[in-house]
């Protein structure tokens, strides 16, 4: 019988970090749900290793949400596999980093339309006694006159098939290089971006697909897992089956947000106008489309009748908009309208894939709306929300609680572990996601040396609304920040918003103290570009300053290690707008948790920003770094507890006088 010994790649274990593999052992052993609260320099990763000591020959399926974390997990089972040579793993990010045929469109919907298209061509191929489709002549000419911009077929998927004669037929099977690919990406380490020259002209997603099928271990995305359509179909086609399936979700404190952006949808006049075309198209083709036109103007009538609000977001009632919106059509009901929006769709969809168009259109958009509509009548976990930005009005169905995806994801796989940093207070995070379902929890304190860090929180300054206008108050937190920028080495400065962060960045030099000047930019590419600057400036000697946002681009998901960053400051409780729709998801979780529910939904978030933000500095036991929360609400018995325990130790209460002094003694 395996034991964790055979699995754990390390001469020695890192402080309380047995501990955690044993209760994860337990877990796995026991079936149910585990969650860890572990900050960095735990170990998290290796408790893949406990896992894998329980699965008896049962699949491991990790779910990450960056490629940072991706990577983090492939270095630990490339570690293990020194231990275990027989060991397996694949990986699936999204389609669009994966597929070497991107184009317009949604990913997924331009793989599937061309892989469908191109596998009706090989079949009438194979009829013609071509069972090589990447040397069928008449093939290589289709690749070679389609239209590059709108292709139709995939020369990638193209050469991973052949076909067999089965005895029964022809039958289409991944080729003998694909399975190769397959079995060479299963036994070596090949990054993310080198998958593409690896796979030499073959569908890397379809490489990955058939080594997962093997695999021990499957690495995924978010999406992946907590989309029920992508997962569902993923599980079979690897027939995966999720009783005989250990699951482990990597920054979990994160499984919230992405399952309410996936179960929300959006609508705007934009998208009503370019619905009615759609639907003008198929008048006459299709059954039910006349009474669709004639309902949109209704949903547009609607819109305008909201835009006279002065507010810039709000609720509306999902049976007013029923009410408005059914009178003087052919409908009684909402359901009926999702019954002809479904049927339209299809017909819909099968000529845009017919036609080589594999976007999103606005009647799919519209009858995901409806169907969230008729959902959100019964359903508190769904907000029907309206904004108005330029005097535009878009409506909005928004998922605002994950529990019902999460208690189901979890409790159909054999165990389910969810790990993370900064899943603080644990307790909170199990009401959130689990409600009353019985899990069993971890929280390890930081291991890292006391010696090597500073950790202050300023009683004298808040992001707090009423202070924003405060000539001092604004001079005392610029004083900080100065104060702060003092510091030895690469530093970075986080807001609660991008208006607060250009409001103190706006008159900056390209230079402070020396560092280099980095403000967050709108582009992602261009973040990027300036992230790898800023990080590469120790090597070179010099050292650089970034101001950011709180959960943006730079604050979450990156791993800045060694002397990349030697201090974070965090001004601020990014909290969400308050608002008569943020009152009602306050209100929501008040009847469900009680007092604590105004902490969970409204609260914790915020601090876990916080967390992520100054979480960048320290990720390794020789780090150094000061981090600085500069907000007086920290210290107040509504926020305090959503900081771990050996915060709430270590902290320094300081006034700005204090705080001066101190970071001059850092070195």
């Amino acid at each position: 019988m395996a034991t964790l010994d055979d699995f754990f790649p390390y001469p020695a274990y890192r402080p309380h970090q047995q501990e955690m593999l044993a209760t994860v052992a337990r877990v796995a052993r026991e079936g149910g749900i585990g969650m860890i609260d572990a900050p960095t320099g735990s170990g998290k990763s290796s408790v893949i290793a406990s896992l894998l000591s329980e699965a008896n020959g049962r699949k491991i399926v990790v779910a990450v949400r960056t490629k940072s974390q991706l990577t983090t997990f492939i270095r630990e089972l490339e570690l293990i596999r020194k231990k275990q040579p027989g060991l397996r793993y694949a990986y699936l990010i999204g389609k669009r980093q994966m597929c070497p045929a991107v184009g317009e469109g949604d990913t997924y919907r331009v793989c599937e339309g061309l892989k469908s298209f191109s596998a009706a061509l090989l079949r009438d191929r194979a009829k013609a006694g071509s069972l090589i489709p990447a040397k069928d002549r008449v093939i290589e000419e289709q690749l070679r006159r389609q239209d590059p911009e709108h292709p139709l077929l995939c020369p990638y998927f193209i050469k991973s098939r052949v076909f067999v004669d089965s005895g029964e037929g022809l039958r289409m099977v991944p080729s003998a290089s694909l399975r190769t690919r397959a079995e060479q990406v299963s036994k070596q380490r090949i990054p993310p971006d080198k998958l593409h020259e690896f796979c030499g002209g073959l569908c890397p997603y379809e490489v990955m697909m058939q080594a997962a099928r093997d695999a021990d271990v499957l690495l995924l995305n978010f999406h992946h897992l907590f989309n029920d359509d992508i997962r569902d179909q993923l599980y079979q086609s690897l027939s995966i089956e999720p009783e005989q399936t250990f699951l482990l979700v990597d920054e979990a404190h994160n499984c919230g947000d992405t399952v309410e952006a996936i179960q929300s949808v959006i609508i705007a006049r934009a998208t009503m106008d370019q619905a009615m075309n759609e639907l003008g198209r198929m008048r006459g083709r299709t059954p039910g489309v006349d009474a669709l036109i004639n309902l949109c103007p209704r949903v547009m009538n609607f819109m305008d009748s909201l835009s006279r609000s002065f507010k810039e977001e709000d609720w509306f009632d999902p049976q007013n908009f029923e009410r408005f919106v059914l009178n003087g059509t052919l409908y009684s009901r909402v359901d009926e309208i999702v019954d002809d929006l479904l049927r339209v769709d299809e017909a819909h969809r099968e000529a845009q894939i017919q036609a080589g168009d594999f976007k999103e259109s606005a009647i799919e958009r519209l009858t995901e709306f409806f169907y969230r509509i008729m959902r959100a009548k019964d359903d508190p976990a769904f907000l029907t929300v309206y904004r108005k930005r330029d005097g535009e009005v878009s409506l909005q169905v928004r998922s605002i609680d994950p529990s019902s995806t999460l208690r189901d994801i979890a409790s159909f796989h054999a165990c389910a572990v969810f790990i993370s940093g900064t899943l603080s207070p644990l307790e909170s995070y199990r009401r959130l996601y689990f409600e009353d379902l019985p899990v069993t929890t971890l929280s390890l304190p930081n291991s890292f040396p006391t010696e090597n860090r500073r950790l202050f929180c300023a009683e004298d300054i808040t992001s707090a609304y009423s202070m924003r206008r405060d000539r001092e108050h604004t001079e005392l937190v610029d004083g900080y920040i100065r104060a702060f920028a003092r510091l030895p080495g690469n530093l970075a400065v986080y807001f609660p918003s991008y208006d607060l962060m250009h409001r103190f960045t706006g008159d900056l030099p390209s230079r402070l103290n020396g560092k280099e000047v980095f403000i967050e930019p709108p582009s992602a590419a261009e973040a990027d570009a300036a992230l790898k600057r800023f990080v590469s400036l120790p090597s070179a000697g010099k050292e650089g300053i970034i101001f950011g946002v709180c959960g943006g681009k730079w604050s979450e998901g990156l791993d800045y290690r060694g002397d990349q960053l030697s201090g974070a400051f965090v001004f601020g409780l990014p909290l969400a707008p308050f608002n008569d729709v943020r009152k009602m998801v306050i209100q929501y979780f008040r009847n469900k948790f009680g007092p604590e529910g105004e902490f969970i939904s409204y609260t914790l978030p915020a601090v876990n920003r916080v967390l992520q933000a100054l979480g960048r500095v320290l990720r390794t036991p020789e780090d150094r770094g000061v981090l600085v929360i500069g907000e007086s609400r920290f210290l107040e018995k509504g926020v305090r507890p959503g900081l771990p325990q050996w915060m709430t130790d270590e902290m320094e209460v300081c006034t700005f006088p204090a705080f001066r002094s101190e970071v001059q003694k850092w070195r």
